[in-house]
C-alpha cells in the first residue's frame, strides 16, 4: 500500500467515475495519470442512507462497488484516505438490530447513548436542548422501539438512519479499535474522522468539540492506527479557530476556509482577506475547493468580516450559474445553513479563467490539495439529477461514466487543469517553504521553494489571470499562464 504523500488527492465515491471501484481506477491510470497522487474513496460500505454516511459494518465493501482486493489494488497505485463515521452506524446495524431484538441483554448495550443514562432523571432540561449544537430543531434523539414492546430515546444527532455511539463506553471502544485496525489492514493511508467534534458529548456543554475528551478521543484514535504507519484526519466544519488548536499539536487539518475566501477574491478583485489566511494558516492540512458536500460558510467567520460573508453567499447565486436559494431549502431536503450547494465551477460563473485561477492558488496554498471528482473534470451543476431526486446536494454528484470522463478530459480548461495538477505532483518546490510576497491589494504573489528549486506564482483578481514560474532559484522561467 502507498502511504501518504505531498501529491493531490482526488475526493470520489465509489461509482462516480465508472460504476464501480475497478472501472474507476482504469479511468485514473488511463485517463487522468499523474495529475493524481492520492484517492479519498468516500464511504463503500454497505449503508443505509446518506451515499453511505451511514455505514451498517466496516468488514465489507458494498458488493455493488467491488471488494477489498479492488481497495487494495487502487492502493497500490495511490494513498487512500477512507471515511471513518465515528460519530454514528447504521440503525440497519446488526449492532442497533441486536439492541432493539435484546435490549439490556444485548452485548451492544452500551454502544448507544441512551437518554436515560445520560441525563440525570432521564430528560434533558430546556437549557440543556438549547445548548447543544444540534443538527434539528429539538433534542437530538430517536425513540428506540424493543422487541418487548417498551421504548427509550437514544441519541441520534444526523438522520435517524444515523444512530450516535458512546465512544468512551468499554463497547465502543473496542468497537472503534477493532474497526480502525480492520481498515488499516485493507490498505488505508489516511482515515478521516467524519462529523469528529459531534462524538464527545457531555450534559451542560454544547455537545461539540468537548474538551478536555477531544482531545482524548484523538489521541486514542491515533494511537490505535500509528503501528500500521497510518494517519488520521478529523473533519470539522465549524470555526477556524478548532483547526488551529488541532494544527497545534501536530495533526492534519482540514482548509475549509479557502472555498470562500477564493470567491470573495475572484468575485470583487480584493485579496487582502484571502492573503491574510494564507499567513496565518496551518501548513500540516488538506485543502479544498469542493467537496460532496456544499461550499462552507460557517468556516470563514471572522476570517471575513460578516458583511463580506453575507455578500459573498448572496452573490453565490447572483455570479453562479444554474444555481438558486431554493436548491438550499426543504423543498430540496436541505435545511444546512452553513453550505451552498453548488460546485466550484459554477459558482465562478462556468468561467474557465477565473476557475483556472481558483485551482492554481489553491494548488500554492500551504498544505496538500484536495480536488473534487466534479472539480477535476471541471464539472457545472447537475440540474438533472438534481430535480429527478429533490436532493440539494446532488447539484455536485454528477455519475461520470467511463466515455463522458473521455469526453470531459479534452475540455481545454480540463486538459490545463490536469497539466497544473501533474506540475503540482511532480515540481519539488512545494515539498519546501511557503512565502506570501510584496504585492498590491487585487494581486498574489507567492513563492515556494525547497533548496535551490523554486516556483512562484503571480496572480491579478481583477484580471482573472495568474503566471507560474518554476526552476532554479533566481533563473526561474515561465511555465504556464492564464492571461484574460
Amino acid at each position: 500500500m502507498k502511504k501518504l504523500e505531498n501529491k493531490i488527492m482526488l475526493i470520489t465515491y465509489s461509482d462516480s467515475m465508472g460504476k464501480d471501484i475497478p472501472q474507476l481506477h482504469k479511468i485514473l491510470k488511463e485517463q487522468i495519470g499523474g495529475a493524481v497522487g492520492g484517492v479519498h474513496l468516500l464511504p463503500f460500505f454497505p449503508s443505509s442512507g446518506d451515499r453511505g454516511f451511514a455505514p451498517m459494518t466496516y468488514r465489507e465493501v458494498g458488493p455493488a462497488f467491488g471488494s477489498w482486493e479492488d481497495v487494495e489494488a487502487l492502493s497500490k497505485d495511490y494513498y487512500l484516505m477512507a471515511d471513518y463515521m465515528i460519530n454514528h452506524i447504521s440503525a440497519q446495524s446488526e449492532y442497533y438490530k441486536d439492541f432493539l431484538e435484546k435490549k439490556d441483554g444485548s452485548e451492544y448495550k452500551d454502544l448507544f447513548l441512551r437518554y436515560k443514562d445520560f441525563w440525570e432523571g432521564g430528560e434533558p432540561t430546556d437549557h440543556q436542548v438549547d445548548l447543544i449544537y444540534k443538527r434539528k430543531p429539538r433534542a437530538p434523539y430517536v425513540d428506540a422501539r424493543f422487541a418487548d414492546g417498551t421504548q427509550e430515546k437514544v441519541w441520534c444527532t444526523f438522520g435517524e438512519e444515523q444512530i450516535d455511539i458512546n465512544c468512551p463506553s468499554e463497547t465502543g471502544k473496542k468497537f472503534l479499535r477493532e474497526n480502525l485496525e480492520g481498515l488499516a489492514r485493507h490498505g488505508i493511508a489516511i482515515v478521516r474522522l467524519d462529523a469528529f467534534a459531534y462524538a464527545t458529548k457531555k450534559a451542560d456543554t454544547n455537545c461539540f468539540f468537548v474538551e478536555p475528551e477531544v482531545w482524548e478521543l484523538l489521541e486514542e484514535t491515533a494511537g490505535i492506527v500509528k503501528p500500521f504507519g497510518v494517519t488520521i484526519l478529523p473533519e470539522i466544519h465549524e470555526h477556524y479557530s478548532m483547526q488551529m488548536k488541532i494544527a497545534e499539536k501536530d495533526y492534519y487539518v482540514y482548509d475549509f476556509a479557502l472555498p470562500m475566501l477564493l470567491l470573495n477574491a475572484l468575485y470583487y478583485g480584493n485579496s487582502q482577506y484571502l492573503k491574510h489566511w494564507l499567513e496565518i494558516c496551518p501548513r500540516k492540512q488538506f485543502t479544498t475547493l469542493d467537496t460532496h458536500d456544499g461550499i462552507g460558510v460557517v468556516d470563514v467567520k471572522d476570517l471575513l468580516p460578516d458583511e463580506e460573508i453575507e455578500r459573498t453567499k448572496e452573490d453565490i447565486f447572483q455570479f453562479g450559474a444554474n444555481v438558486k436559494k431554493v436548491y438550499n431549502t426543504a423543498k430540496y431536503n436541505n435545511l444546512d445553513i452553513y453550505q451552498v450547494n453548488c460546485t466550484y465551477y459554477s459558482a465562478l460563473g462556468d468561467d474557465d479563467a477565473a476557475y483556472l485561477v481558483a485551482r492554481t492558488v489553491q494548488f500554492f496554498a500551504p498544505g496538500i490539495p484536495q480536488v473534487y471528482y466534479v472539480g477535476m473534470l471541471a464539472g457545472k451543476n447537475d440540474i438533472e439529477l438534481l430535480e429527478k431526486t429533490k436532493e440539494g446536494r446532488n447539484i455536485n454528484r454528477h455519475y461520470y461514466t467511463e466515455e463522458e470522463v473521455r469526453q470531459e478530459v479534452q475540455r481545454p480548461v480540463v486538459k490545463k487543469l490536469l497539466e497544473l495538477m501533474k506540475f503540482r505532483n511532480t515540481c519539488p518546490a512545494f515539498d519546501g517553504s511557503f512565502e506570501l510576497l510584496p504585492c498590491g491589494e487585487n494581486q498574489l504573489h507567492v513563492r515556494r521553494q525547497k533548496g535551490e528549486e523554486a516556483a512562484e506564482l503571480r496572480v491579478d483578481f481583477a484580471k482573472k489571470s495568474y503566471q507560474v514560474f518554476a526552476g532554479k532559484a533566481g533563473a526561474l522561467e515561465l511555465v504556464d499562464e492564464n492571461n484574460v
